[in-house]
């Protein structure tokens, strides 16, 4: 990991926070896949639209590596609500599809700062509703559903069994992978790691001005950890690395999901960073977070 912080840095990239979001976009679509193994073959690879709740399709694309009716994942992409798409994790939803066994739907919900919050949760909201009540035209199973994301996708994917939950919606898991759960981003890894460490202090205050306004920051549809009750949510899998700002937040939402009662799988992988999971070429440790979040969906997807 620190050889690789080091060529990255060596590229002398300029960061997402002296960018337009259109040049952040454009920069981080031609970066995401560089430290992935190639995109995997699968069965079915077909891209669909999604409506949100005001009628607008969402692009979303649809990973199996099977025709058999299956169970499916909704997967919400990171990207500080800024960035992100479709194509940026394209090989890490294949890659969760091979080896769960199950679906994954992916979807690209509206971006900031052209969509400014609560659209992502909106979007996300309406996506994850969508499936429940059409998966079977899409030969899949919507009564095995699980939600899950990385970095703002993970949070998203939190709100998103929050609001199941209230709506009487069973969920078979949430996937969280290094989500961000807090309002204000003050935890002591944000001070640790805020510089050096692939994710910069500098850029998480530019996501969050490009997404939403100070004054509601404590909303918990976008700081999760704030949220009154997480008493009956979904079975959580955890997934974070100990070099990442985003790591106590992480770990204090799981625990908050323990003292609710909420059944937790947590893995800390050391010596990582941000966004390891998507490094798979490089670094062992990716395939090995995938391969748990698939053995924790295919655990939950079993009757």
């Amino acid at each position: 990991m620190a050889g690789l912080l080091d060529r990255i840095r060596r590229a002398d990239r300029p960061p997402f926070h002296a960018m337009t979001p259109q040049q952040a976009r454009a920069a981080y679509e031609a970066a995401a896949e560089v430290l992935e193994p190639p995109r995997a073959p699968l069965a079915r690879v077909q891209d669909l639209h999604i409506p949100a709740a005001d009628g607008t399709p969402l692009p979303a694309r649809l990973y199996a590596a099977s025709h058999d009716r299956l169970p499916l994942l909704l997967y919400l992409h990171g990207g500080g609500f800024t960035v992100g798409s479709l194509e940026t994790h394209d090989s890490l939803c294949r890659q969760l599809a091979l080896r769960s066994g199950g679906a994954v739907v992916a979807l690209h919900y509206r971006l900031a700062p052209e969509h400014r919050f609560p659209t992502a949760v909106e979007d996300a909201w309406a996506a994850l509703r969508w499936l429940v009540a059409e998966a079977g035209g899409l030969g899949l199973d919507g009564s095995r559903i699980a939600v899950g994301g990385d970095s703002a996708g993970g949070t998203l994917a939190a709100v998103c069994a929050l609001l199941a939950r209230d709506a009487g919606l069973p969920l078979a898991l949430q996937l969280l992978i290094t989500p961000g759960t807090t309002a204000h981003a003050d935890t002591a890894s944000h001070k640790l790691f805020a510089n050096g460490f692939l994710l910069d202090a500098a850029s998480i205050d530019w996501f969050f001005e490009q997404y939403i306004d100070r004054g509601a920051r404590s909303d918990w549809r976008f700081a999760p950890l704030l949220a009154p009750d997480l008493e009956g949510v979904a079975p959580a899998c955890v997934l974070l690395a100990e070099c990442d700002p985003l790591v106590d937040e992480g770990i204090a939402y799981a625990d908050r999901l323990r003292a609710a009662g909420v059944a937790v799988a947590l893995e800390l992988y050391r010596g990582l960073t941000h966004d390891f999971i998507k490094m798979g070429r490089v670094l062992k440790e990716a395939g090995a977070a995938q391969q748990a979040a698939a053995m924790a969906l295919q655990q939950a997807w079993t009757p």
